[in-house]
């Protein structure tokens, strides 16, 4: 096993994982843990969803570690790895993008009465999974509908539709409640 140098390249990084170096394996995950764990229950709206996301990502990410081209930064094509598992977690028993006439309107929760960053992220959190992942991936992350669209296997016209409509759901939410 080889020694982890602090001033590892990305480049580098990547090859001492892949010739199984455990210290370089454990400083990757380290590195895109946080993050990617963010990214995963920002998602899936659920801890320990996020917790599962984040396992199954990472084994993903280091049996797939391989097929890095450098085309991205490392980062992007771990977020990319992880968004897809969080995507396929959610699909497993439950109609992900629903049809605007399922969604229960006029839903309210009891939050308080202060607007503040916890109660944002409560309000995103309580957004069914399709509209909650289109909004954080968009809004949060900084994806474009194309790049949404690909990464979700969806139309650009479904991830407008389930960003329109998930802020207009957001903005009942906050109406309500502030």
């Amino acid at each position: 096993m080889t020694t982890y140098q602090v001033s590892m390249t990305e480049t580098e990084l990547v090859q001492s994982c892949l010739k199984n170096d455990r210290i370089a394996q454990k400083n990757l995950y380290d590195k895109y843990r946080k993050a990617m764990y963010t990214l995963a229950y920002r998602i899936t709206g659920d801890f320990e969803a996020a917790n599962d996301v984040l396992q199954e990502g990472f084994v993903k990410v280091f049996r797939g570690l391989g097929t890095f081209r450098g085309e991205s930064t490392l980062g992007a094509w771990i977020k990319t790895i992880v968004v897809r598992t969080a995507y396929s977690y959610l699909r497993k028993d439950k109609h992900f993008f629903e049809p605007v006439e399922n969604v229960p309107p006029g839903s309210q929760v009891d939050w308080g009465h202060y607007l503040d960053a916890e109660y944002l992220e409560k309000a995103i959190r309580s957004l069914p999974e399709g509209y909650r992942t289109v909004f954080v991936l968009i809004e949060v992350e900084g994806y474009s509908h194309r790049e949404v669209a690909g990464l979700l296997g969806i139309s650009e016209g479904t991830s407008k539709s389930q960003l329109f409509y998930s802020k207009k759901r957001l903005r009942a939410l906050l109406k309500n409640e502030v």
